[in-house]
């Protein structure tokens, strides 16, 4: 059994730990932003947008995993957290849920986005699919942990688990013996059945020359988490149940999040017609930036200006020398040729003014 702990030292009054589950479980957020970002800039955006939002999604899916881990506990009957609040926070903080990391990372993630004037369903196609890689890796933790694992199995894939993490349930050794009860792996069953949708989707979206329409993939996404959940759920006892059903908290949310991603996926290709979804567009919206012009280019424009404009300062400063250079006999000479062609230009009006001027005496006589 591999210890859940790599190592752990004090500082001030706590007792820090770093753990394998934790370790994990960021090298899957790790793992899903790098595809993520991958799928961003395909569809032609900024990939370092995803990376900046994401900073401020994977804090909030944190606090969001956390609350909804003990809400989900308080549901099932644990009262620690009602009596003492302050473990909520109290390191060392254990149990995170999925789901809760999902809606309040989604939340951020949106609120960015809109913020900053970018497409939300170019995003959310990105991220969504992915995020089923990401709690595929995270899985692995739950494994070292020997946690949320199913019912006694004689399939010899089964798992031992040791008596310090068995549920009350099998705590009785004498009926469920350690060396030789094994249990069903769910974690490794929702780790397979995530990584197959992954591989689905990401065949789907490059399966033709185009991007499928906005909201497709998520919409797909949105199917294979929730109906995948589903049927984990049948194997977890851990969970808590709503009242005598066999149905659990989780079960009900996967569901809803399954018949969603189904009404969204009728709805995108016009099987099913709502009123919000009028003018749903066809096509990716890229934000366009315009990119500012570096200092080498704008030195470059500078310089070349600068160029011109002494050129075009220097041609009449040399036009001029070279006028002054001339001798002034050439220019009385031409002013001379020039005088006498206006003269004989105008003789013949200087003739028709002659001829005139006499009318022009008896009228002024009269």
């Amino acid at each position: 059994m591999i210890d859940p702990v790599l190592f752990s030292f004090k500082l001030f009054n706590f007792q820090v730990q770093l753990t394998w589950y934790g370790l994990i479980v960021m090298s899957g957020v790790l793992i899903g932003a790098w595809f993520a970002e991958r799928e961003v800039r395909r569809r032609g955006e900024n990939g370092e947008v995803l990376i900046d939002a994401m900073v401020w999604a994977v804090v909030a899916g944190i606090v969001g995993a956390r609350l909804w881990y003990v809400m989900n506990a308080i549901i099932g009957g644990n009262t620690s957290y009602i009596e003492d609040p302050m473990s909520i926070i109290r390191p060392p903080i254990a149990g995170l849920h999925f789901f809760g990391g999902l809606l309040f990372g989604a939340i951020v993630l949106i609120i960015y986005l809109r913020n900053n004037g970018y497409d939300v369903w170019l995003f959310m196609d990105a991220v969504a699919p992915v995020a089923l890689l990401g709690q595929a890796v995270g899985r692995w933790g739950n494994f070292i942990n020997r946690e949320l694992y199913g019912p006694p199995t004689n399939l010899p894939w089964g798992v031992l688990i040791p008596a310090d993490h068995r549920l009350l349930q099998y705590a009785d050794l004498s009926q469920y013996p350690v060396d030789t009860t094994r249990f069903h792996p769910t974690f490794f069953y929702e780790m397979i059945l995530n990584v197959l949708a992954f591989l689905f989707i990401m065949w789907f979206s490059r399966r033709g020359d185009e991007d499928p329409k906005p909201g497709t993939l998520f919409g797909l996404w949105l199917i294979f988490a929730g109906f995948i959940r589903v049927f984990i759920e049948f194997f977890r006892p851990d969970q808590p149940r709503i009242g005598n059903t066999f149905i659990t908290t989780s079960m009900l949310v996967a569901f809803l999040m399954g018949v969603a991603g189904v009404v969204l996926l009728l709805v995108r290709y016009g099987k099913l017609k709502l009123a919000m979804a009028e003018g749903w567009e066809e096509e990716y919206q890229v934000k366009e930036v315009k990119k500012p012009v570096s200092s080498r280019t704008a030195k470059a424009k500078v310089e070349t200006v600068e160029s011109i404009e002494v050129e075009e300062v220097k041609e009449p400063v040399a036009k001029r020398k070279a006028a002054a250079k001339k001798p002034a006999a050439k220019s009385t000479t031409t002013a001379k040729k020039t005088t006498t062609k206006k003269t004989s230009a105008s003789k013949p009006a200087a003739k028709k003014s002659t001829t005139t001027k006499p009318a022009a005496r008896k009228k002024a006589s009269k």
